[in-house]
């Protein structure tokens, strides 16, 4: 078992675990039967984990493993791990979300709100003691292929960045099925930082990419995906702890660059 496997798997089974005693709880509790509720997971690769844009695993290859309930009635909750980079996310290995919400729709118009945390342990900021985790509240509308998100960071910190509370991301798209079962997939964000002289933070981020779905619950994807800062923030980024030859990795987590996935469903 390779370390990576080993750091992602007790996440990964803490996941699995806690979703079924969820279920459970609901059902015993008459909110509605068992069998309105579904759980699915799901297991991918990439060739970097790029997330809004920014290169969060250094331009390394990522595992992710991910587990969902779904009711009937709208309800859902998850949870999501992927490996990062501690010259990335300093002193971060690890990115663990937890979310739930409600999703429904008005004929061709769908909806939802979620709220979702996002956990890096161990990682901080050594010079100001802030930690990465934060917490968001996302609303999003869809029609037909298109669809728009607003996530509104709601704790006081953002990826941390000390005294950000209101942080606003914009993510609009649209998978648009191109037939043969081919999607393309088009994405658009803008970060906004809260707080004084946080702005200097702020960023834009583009993707255009396919995905092909296969046999089995396999699928598989191409794309590109390039950040813009709004200044020079991130054009020579890092952590500024030296690594085990004592020398500080400097990079730009926001240049543009390809992600290759392969995922499954089950």
């Amino acid at each position: 078992m390779t370390t990576l496997t080993r750091r992602l798997l007790p996440f990964a089974c803490l996941a699995l675990c806690a979703l079924p005693r969820a279920h459970a709880d609901q059902s015993t509790s008459g909110i509605g039967a068992a069998g309105a509720w579904s759980v699915s997971g799901n297991a991918g690769i990439v060739s970097q984990y790029v997330s809004r844009g920014f290169r969060q695993t250094w331009g390394k290859p990522a595992l992710q493993l991910g587990v969902d309930a779904a009711h009937a009635s709208g309800w859902s909750a998850g949870s999501w791990v992927s490996n990062v980079d501690e010259r990335y996310v300093e002193n971060g290995r690890l990115e663990w979300d937890l979310y739930g919400g409600y999703s429904g729709s008005l004929g061709p118009l769908g909806y939802s709100l979620t709220a979702l945390y996002y956990k890096y342990p161990g990682a901080v900021i050594g010079a100001t003691g802030t930690r990465y985790d934060y917490g968001e509240l996302s609303a999003g509308l869809s029609y037909k292929s298109v669809y728009a998100k607003y996530n509104y960071t709601l704790t006081r910190d953002f990826f941390g960045i000390a005294n950000a509370r209101g942080t606003g991301y914009f993510d609009g798209g649209a998978n648009i099925a191109l037939g043969a079962a081919t999607t393309l997939n088009l994405h658009a964000g803008e970060g906004r930082v809260a707080g004084a002289g946080n702005d200097y933070w702020n960023w834009r981020d583009l993707k255009v990419g396919l995905t092909r779905s296969l046999h089995g619950g396999w699928s598989a994807a191409a794309a590109y995906t390039r950040a813009f800062g709004a200044t020079h923030a991130y054009d020579h980024y890092s952590t500024g702890v030296p690594n085990a030859a004592g020398r500080i990795a400097y990079s730009n987590p926001a240049r543009g660059g390809f992600v290759l996935s392969l995922n499954r469903s089950f």
